[in-house]
């Protein structure tokens, strides 16, 4: 029996992210089981929070014009549509960057009751600041971390770009410690373009984060909960035509994902049972993906994706259609076990 019947899914944001995390909650939406739920798409944006469809369940779903989209009451996350209040008794969180990747929609939700996809208020605050989230991971023993050297906004820069070439290298990646999507981030090759880098990174946060660079080969996978244990997906390996993985290259079509990876055996039960670790050391929950640089000195971490992104062509459907599953029963999963 099904725990929850009204399902919002929560897409749009307040970060450069926006767009994709529109498409990423609707094709989120269009996979749901349409005999289990009626699903409703918030299209959420600085404060400004709308109803842009909704599927009841075993019928069409219904568009509403931009303009005259109902809007969301949120003294208690409901919507009045054709006379009918209805209150959502799910949230399922598709919103890339603030509020629904940071912790901010999650402590809303957790403040009214509503259960909701992916990690607590606390979990996705930490894991969303990308220097706080190396912090919790930097005594681990099983995985290895990037040196990094962490900037707040106002602080003087002067003597930084040096002090940063002394500890971290030659190349070295500067970017937004809380941004995704690759906004903000530069691949610095010469001491003398440092300074404008950093400029660039805050124009997305207030934190920047320099970090030095790693060789190796970009590998990715996610973990997710079916109410018992922790189950790794396979493991994607990322072949960017860039010099890094930046925004055209994942969205562009300027890399190639591998999935599976074409990696040993040993590496990938590696890296799977590594990301079942850090799922539990940082308490996620719901469904995360972890990045990894694999070089010839060991496994590095990158970072924690708490909202990655579900588009058809997106990471996660890959590992998913590769796991032999089909994403309308993995939705329910993460819903059910939420």
């Amino acid at each position: 029996m099904n725990q929850y019947r009204s399902i919002a899914v929560i897409y749009g944001s307040d970060s450069s992210e926006w767009e994709v995390s529109v498409c990423s909650g609707q094709f989120t939406a269009s996979q749901m089981d349409r005999e289990r739920y009626d699903v409703y798409e918030v299209f959420a944006r600085f404060g400004h929070w709308s109803l842009a469809a909704y599927r009841l369940k075993g019928k069409d779903r219904v568009e509403f014009p931009e303009s005259d989209r109902p809007l969301i009451d949120k003294t208690d996350f409901s919507v009045t549509v054709d006379g009918e209040k209805i209150k959502f008794d799910y949230a399922y969180i598709m919103q890339h960057g603030t509020p629904g990747e940071n912790g901010l929609m999650q402590g809303y939700l957790e403040m009214l009751g509503i259960p909701h996809s992916g990690c607590n208020a606390f979990v996705a605050a930490i894991t969303f600041d990308k220097f706080s989230c190396k912090s919790y991971m930097k005594d681990v023993d099983f995985v290895k971390c990037a040196d990094d050297i962490f900037i707040r906004k106002g602080e003087s820069m002067d003597g930084m770009a040096l002090k940063a070439v002394d500890k971290l290298g030659l190349p070295m990646f500067v970017k937004p410690t809380d941004g995704g999507s690759s906004f903000g981030v530069t691949k610095v090759k010469r001491a003398e373009d440092f300074d404008k880098a950093v400029e660039l990174a805050f124009s997305e946060g207030k934190t920047v984060m320099a970090e030095s660079f790693i060789s190796g080969r970009e590998l990715t996978c996610a973990v997710y909960s079916d109410g018992k244990d922790n189950i790794a997906l396979p493991v994607i390996e990322i072949i960017t035509e860039n010099d890094f993985f930046d925004y055209e290259a994942k969205y562009n079509g300027h890399s190639k994902e591998v999935c599976p990876a074409h990696i040993p055996d040993m590496l990938r039960d590696e890296i799977q049972e590594v990301s079942k670790k850090i799922y539990s050391h940082l308490g996620c929950s719901g469904l995360v993906r972890i990045d990894y640089i694999c070089s010839d000195k060991g496994l590095y971490f990158l970072e924690v994706n708490t909202i990655p992104g579900m588009t058809s062509a997106s990471l996660v459907p890959q590992m998913v259609r590769a796991a032999g599953l089909s994403m309308t029963d993995f939705l329910t999963t993460i819903i059910e076990n939420s």
